[in-house]
């Protein structure tokens, strides 16, 4: 059973999200020949402020972004 971890910063919709762990079961199954129903996939979540990237949180790339 295959077992996919997926890091990620929070903001997208539920919709997205869902799309995305249906896209990688269909993955598995194409490429590791897989049963869909042996798939989990759980999402982690961190708010923009905890997690940074090139020594700015994703809070002061959004708003760099913004201007």
């Amino acid at each position: 059973m295959p077992e996919i971890t997926v890091n990620m910063a929070m903001g997208r919709t539920d919709e997205q999200k869902a799309g995305m762990m249906r896209d990688i079961t269909t993955a598995l199954v194409t490429h590791l020949g897989v049963v869909a129903e042996d798939v989990v996939i759980q999402i982690n979540e961190a708010p923009l402020n905890n997690k940074m990237k090139g020594g700015k949180t994703f809070v002061e790339r959004k708003a760099a972004q913004g201007k």
